[in-house]
């Protein structure tokens, strides 16, 4: 029995759908793994060594596969994934509290180095040492409960600009970084923040910029206490003692502790950051890894820093170990298009 013309039309159509769907949809899976995963980025060693790492490392034939679980990417934050000069946002963040600090604690007004800053006396402040800084975070970061200092970071970041571009800081993370991130998690990865900055101050703002969850953030960290709230609800209270500091020899001993496997790729920028990288680089022998260090060379677009930097210190030795090693180090002048989302895309 031979079909009606309709019925002939519609097996036709059939047939033709069959056929030209999946073929559309293998030309734009085409399209879009053929697109640039890394577009901020001019092209060049540094961004051919992230490409190269992550297509081998997702591989299954490649020789230097590495399973979805042990795929673990680990970043600095502070002169990494965001600003860092001309001070540590978080110790903008601390100056800023003093005056609701003294408020409270009146006593402290004629003391140092809280009589500098309510004074905004910049000549003292810039004599401050590593002990006053500590002492002015330690007091204006305690005596409140984790959420209420997480909603007090929220607040400050929502209206604190940087002195220099006059933006939120959350608009002042590297955009090339953030690519990198983002690169890394559509194959697998899972990408932690390792830092030298406080873990709760991170974690208040962490997943919204840069797509990392709170318990995928390892910072320094203060200790807290368990107490019972005016309406009889438990809460978590931080007190002004240090619990853990993760800088230097501090991250891989927090890496250790907080996930329990040694990554396979780090980025960092600074001394501070030298023994993650170290830690990360010695594994099993012919293992794919990935170590990369953001130089801060571009005066124009940002900051150019190094050697005799306090803050985010890349110092001569670091160089020579990365240059001895194979470590990557990204040139911010001549290896990113863009620094920032809202840059036009040129170099200078």
């Amino acid at each position: 029995m031979h079909a009606t013309y309709p019925a002939r039309i519609r097996l036709i159509s059939l047939i033709a759908l069959s056929i030209v769907v999946p073929a559309f949809c293998a030309i734009l899976a085409g399209a879009q793994s053929g697109s640039d995963p890394l577009p901020a980025w001019n092209g060049g060693p540094a961004k051919q060594a992230i490409l190269d790492f992550v297509r081998t490392t997702t591989d299954k034939s490649s020789p230097q596969f590495v399973p979805p679980d042990q795929r673990i990417a680990v970043f600095d934050n502070d002169g990494t994934l965001w600003i860092e000069q001309p001070a540590y946002t978080q110790v903008m963040f601390a100056m800023d509290r003093v005056p609701a600090l003294v408020e409270k604690q009146p006593e402290l007004k004629e003391r140092e180095p809280y009589k500098s800053i309510l004074a905004r006396d910049h000549q003292a402040m810039a004599k401050f040492t590593v002990q006053d800084i500590e002492k002015v975070v330690a007091a204006t970061h305690s005596g409140m409960t984790v959420e209420q200092f997480k909603e007090l970071v929220s607040q400050w970041l929502a209206q604190a600009k940087h002195p220099r571009f006059k933006r939120p800081y959350t608009e002042l993370i590297y955009q090339p970084m953030l690519e990198i991130m983002q690169h890394l998690r559509a194959n697998g990865y899972k990408t932690y923040i390792v830092t030298g900055g406080g873990q709760d101050f991170v974690r208040a703002f962490a997943q919204k910029t840069y797509g990392v969850p709170p318990e995928q953030v390892i910072g320094s960290a203060a200790k807290v206490k368990y107490e019972y709230g005016k309406d009889g609800e438990p809460v978590l209270v931080k007190l002004p003692e240090v619990l853990l500091i993760d800088d230097k020899t501090g991250k891989p001993e927090a890496i250790n502790l907080i996930i329990g496997k040694r990554p396979v790729a780090a980025f960092g920028n600074s001394t501070g950051d030298q023994q993650m990288l170290e830690y990360t680089g010695a594994g099993a022998p012919g293992s794919a890894r990935l170590m990369m260090l953001v130089h801060h060379d571009d005066t124009q677009r940002e900051f150019e820093y190094g050697a005799d930097s306090k803050i985010g210190t890349f110092s001569e030795e670091l160089m020579s170990e990365a240059r001895q090693r194979g470590w990557t180090v990204i040139s911010m002048k001549n290896d990113w298009k863009r620094i920032f989302a809202f840059e036009s895309g040129q170099s200078q």
